[in-house]
């Protein structure tokens, strides 16, 4: 076996003392979801203990959560839901179990479009973003499996259908990043309420939360074989547009030849950690792992570099990307066009993309 790059891009993020807990940021979940992985694959305690250490600082005895407001009713609170279920899994602390309690009421009264999709956030209403399948769907469907309704599973797999209706390139098979219900935004085409391109890191999202779903989702599910169907025609489009060379994927996926734009580290160990997941759990038909083995491939030779202190780095990283809100100095009006897709900050070691590597590089241990 080679090199385990999840355990070495894991014990990196610790020793850098990544910050993890300043706040309640999905990004900090995200990566620690990935560190579980390697506890789980080496069954080295210090990984769970770590972990656990970074939640402890915001679980709270009474169960709720340091940062937490069920009110704001944001989307992306609920990614860290996930981390919270393995740790109360391992340990049966019932501090957590009120804590995941909590996040439940979130999806219980989260507004949603007149289709039954829940809205990104309070504060952008009527809008689908492809984050938010991550954010939402994955956790509510790990939630439903652990203590939930069965028969919630089907407000889960509407949520992929609605929203890829609404999103889909039919010429491509991509996915554009947002939806406007309303035709309102000014990001928002006004007679398809669609913004203007396809964000690798947003298909990143959507491909990882079909993955992590369809783990969840019961054989006899009514809607499983649509989702199915749905997650391979979404990878079929990913792997066309995947740059020849390197096997990753662009910034902006379908304009790689485009001025400006560049291999991106985040939305393609995303993509590659749905690649390796799916084709391992059959998903995915068989030819694609010759392709999964040189996207995996790809994301070593573009984006990890080996420091001297011996830790290793993932450069490349789009530091974040979204749409309207108000306008700032940093980031000015986000506006979805290329020119702002490109312009926002490239930077290395930032959780949005320490955590899909990880979780990536932890998956192909899996498949080989």
């Amino acid at each position: 076996m080679g090199t385990d790059y999840a355990k070495w891009m894991a014990d990196s993020v610790i020793a850098r003392n990544t910050d993890l807990t300043s706040y309640w940021a999905y990004e900090f979940g995200l990566t620690l979801d990935g560190i579980i992985e390697v506890w789980r694959q080496t069954g080295e305690q210090k990984y769970f203990d770590y972990v656990k250490s970074c939640t402890d600082t915001f679980v709270q005895k009474d169960g709720s959560i340091r940062g937490y407001n069920v009110d704001e009713y944001n989307i992306d609170h609920l990614n860290n839901g996930k981390i919270l279920l393995t740790i109360y899994q391992e340990t049966k602390d019932p501090a957590y179990k009120k804590a995941l309690e909590l996040l439940r009421t979130q999806i219980s009264h989260h507004p949603r479009t007149k289709e039954g999709v829940f809205w990104h956030k309070a504060i952008y209403p009527e809008q689908i973003w492809l984050d938010g399948l991550y954010m939402g769907a994955t956790f509510y469907a790990k939630y439903v499996s652990e203590f939930g309704d069965k028969a919630e599973y089907d407000d889960i797999a509407r949520q992929f259908i609605i929203a890829r209706k609404h999103t889909l390139d039919t010429k491509t098979g991509l996915l554009y990043h947002a939806y406007d219900d309303k035709r309102e935004q000014p990001w928002a085409d006004k007679i398809t309420g669609l913004s203007r391109h396809f964000w690798s890191r947003s298909m990143g999202w959507y491909c990882m939360a079909l993955v992590d779903t369809l783990e969840q989702l019961p054989q006899d599910n009514g809607y499983r074989p649509e989702i199915l169907q749905i997650f391979n025609e979404t990878m079929e489009a990913l792997l066309k547009v995947a740059d020849k060379k390197s096997h990753v994927w662009y910034q902006v996926l379908d304009c790689g030849d485009r001025k400006g734009n560049y291999v991106e580290a985040s939305g393609s160990s995303m993509i590659a950690y749905a690649f390796f997941k799916g084709v391992r759990l059959g998903y995915l038909p068989e030819s694609m792992r010759n392709f999964a083995k040189q996207s995996y491939q790809g994301l070593l030779d573009e984006f990890i570099l080996e420091t001297p202190m011996g830790t290793i780095t993932l450069n490349k990283i789009c530091f974040v990307a979204g749409l309207g809100g108000t306008p700032t100095k940093a980031y000015g009006e986000r506006d979805g066009s290329y020119a702002y897709y490109i312009s926002e900050p490239i930077v290395c070691d930032e959780p949005k993309g320490l955590g899909p590597f990880i979780l990536a590089a932890a998956e192909f241990n899996r498949l080989k």
